[in-house]
């Protein structure tokens, strides 16, 4: 794709899953991409497979490395999450760090990268959110209330600068066969495992989405119907997911 060849790309929390999906489809495009993960045994091998540069550390706070780097950041892959099961009870611990990792490591990038971006009038951000954040997840209230924050975020991102040059896309997919689904634990193998799919999968719709300067990525298609009807009739659908609610219950107390 000739929107990414020679482009400097970063893919934060790409030590497995849709990161590193997304780091590999953008090398295959022809892109310079630099993987970041906390833990840099996860993304170094990673690295050499793709002829990219591994850089360690807080996804909040990579810009200036990966620029001394790539010489410009140009497509920035806001990827690191936080799966964070939990109720309205969770620790406050737990929903600090959701609202950190899921929402504001975003923010701190875009400060970080917007600057260098408007004064040429271009650049990409690209935001791994989950349908959890156009409509919900049971059993998750700080993934689903961070997650609706990060795609809050990208589309005020859109909106605010879309006729200056930069672009946004927000991926939301339901179930990806990572780890992440794996920590969903019972009500991920409720909602999402039955029609997971593979992390390439999200790679190929977010390329699709850029192809056709699209801001929603959904690499579950259905999903733009479970948004409409969400909107269409609130009530409809909270009793609907609230009647999912009680089947999950019941399904932890057997």
């Amino acid at each position: 794709m000739s929107t990414v060849q020679g482009a400097g790309v970063v893919v934060t929390g790409a030590g497995g899953g849709i990161g590193a999906a997304l780091a590999r489809r953008f090398a295959a495009e022809g892109a310079r991409v630099v993987v970041n993960d906390l833990d840099a045994a996860r993304i170094e091998p990673l690295a050499e497979e793709i002829g990219g540069t591994a850089i360690a550390g807080d996804a909040s706070g990579i810009v200036d490395a990966a620029r001394d780097t790539l010489g410009a950041v140009d497509v920035f892959c806001a990827n690191a999450g936080l799966a964070s099961p939990g109720d309205v009870f969770a620790d406050e611990e737990v929903w600090a760090a959701a609202w950190d990792v899921n929402v504001m490591a975003h923010v701190r990038a875009a400060r970080a990268l917007l600057p260098e971006w408007l004064e040429r009038g271009s650049g990409r951000f690209v935001t791994t959110a989950s349908a959890a954040g156009l409509l919900t997840m049971i059993g998750a209230a700080p993934y689903s209330v961070s997650k609706h924050g990060a795609v809050a975020f990208a589309e005020w991102l859109a909106l605010t600068y879309r006729h200056r040059g930069i672009k946004v896309h927000a991926i939301c997919p339901q179930g990806v066969r990572t780890d992440m689904l794996t920590a969903a634990g019972s009500a991920g193998e409720l909602v999402l495992a039955p029609t997971a799919i593979e992390p390439d999968a999200v790679a190929d719709a977010l390329f699709d989405a850029i192809a056709k300067d699209r801001f929603l990525v959904l690499p579950h298609p259905e999903v733009a119907g479970y948004y409409r009807a969400r909107a269409e009739d609130p009530d409809h659908w909270i009793g609907g997911m609230n009647k999912l609610q009680r089947t999950w219950e019941k399904g932890t107390r057997a």
